[in-house]
């Protein structure tokens, strides 16, 4: 009997805001006649990437091609979650080629890894490698993230937090569990900062492994597809903090989606989003809006204060214009300022929070 060879995965892993949705997004415009498929872990309940993916018109990846699971954490719930995502996709026809998996910015990558063996799946797929995407920007500056401020005070304020960082340690396991290095944010960076970053995740790496540099995510397909490295097989030996415990928490992240009607001026919104980030040290922004006069939907994308806005697609004839973006912050982000702030009148936010994360009450 012949075998059937195994549809590869490349798994795309890597902090809030380092990028990975934009390093997608552009393999997916430049696949080079693959037929590929996307599966997209939000954080949070709100399609946000999906949309930012579906939004990239390529032929080779249709909206049928891009599923979305938005119930949790992957690496939390991989039984419930991944295998029936996989399943719609191995379904599919004509069949795909290649199969791209984004985790949210909080996933562990090596109980995804390791679900590869289960045998619903395991003589189906393979991880065809591992890729870490890192914020170069945020490295430079001695931190995993753009804007951990809030945290440092929590830590600063608590003797009970003088441990090693919660959030570094995530950081340290996804580098851990890499097989590739996408250095992100290269346009940000003069030379001594290119070396502070590169000498950051040199510092985290248990292994050697390529490092490539590049901007706005911009990656040649061919550089991440393909790499043939079956790291499910390897999986076992890529030691990480969280190698013998079930105590992976979220706790000190909160995120929140915010409705934002038309605006007439695309500086103003992002003039206020940076306001919104500085004044409630908000990590993460991203969503798209509509702008009065204009047939092309406005992506918005922020990491702390920095915040970058593009037209990306036409709006659909049947779609209603309506914007929203999702917040992420830190545990105790005040929901209706920020809210309040955003959408610039006194409605209330369409607001979820994980179940492990306590929302601000109003």
């Amino acid at each position: 009997m012949t075998s059937v060879a195994r549809i590869p995965c490349t798994i795309v892993t890597g902090f809030l805001g380092s990028g990975k949705t934009t390093l997608i997004r552009h393999v997916l415009a430049n696949a080079n006649g693959r037929r590929l498929a996307v599966i997209v872990n939000e954080f949070g309940d709100v399609g946000i990437d999906g949309q930012i993916l579906k939004g990239c018109g390529d032929e080779n990846c249709s909206e049928e091609n891009i599923v979305e699971l938005a119930n949790g954490c992957l690496c939390c719930t991989v039984a419930d979650e991944f295998v029936p995502a996989l399943d719609e996709i191995l379904a599919l026809e004509p069949q795909v080629d290649h199969i791209v998996i984004e985790t949210s910015g909080l996933a562990l990558p090596k109980p995804l890894v390791q679900a590869f063996h289960w045998p619903a799946i395991k003589n189906r797929v393979t991880v065809d490698g591992v890729v870490a995407v890192v914020d170069g920007a945020a490295l430079a500056a001695g931190q995993v993230s753009a804007d951990l401020e809030a945290l440092s005070a929590q830590r600063a304020a608590d003797d009970a937090l003088d441990h090693d960082n919660p959030i570094e340690e995530v950081f340290e396991d996804q580098v851990a569990c890499a097989d590739l290095i996408v250095l992100n944010k290269r346009d940000l960076l003069d030379t001594d900062g290119l070396e502070r970053a590169k000498a950051a995740v040199s510092g985290a790496l248990p292994r050697g492994i390529g490092v490539v540099t590049v901007s706005e995510g911009k990656v040649d397909s061919s550089a991440l597809l393909g790499l043939g490295v079956g790291a499910e097989d390897h999986i076992e030996d890529r030691k990480t903090h969280h190698d013998n415990t079930d105590d992976h928490e979220h706790d000190e992240f909160d995120t929140l989606v915010v409705p934002i009607d038309e605006v007439d001026d695309p500086a103003a919104i992002s003039k206020r989003i940076a306001e919104v980030a500085e004044a409630h040290n908000v990590l993460r922004v991203k969503g798209f809006a509509a702008v009065t006069g204009k047939p092309m939907r406005l992506l918005i994308q922020a990491v702390g204060p920095r915040v970058n806005h593009y037209f990306d697609r036409p709006w659909g004839e049947s779609e209603d214009r309506q914007g929203k973006v999702v917040v992420i912050g830190l545990k105790g982000l005040d929901h209706d300022a920020v809210a309040k702030s955003l959408s610039g009148n006194e409605a209330r936010s369409v607001s979820e929070s994980r179940s492990s994360v306590e929302s601000v009450s109003g």
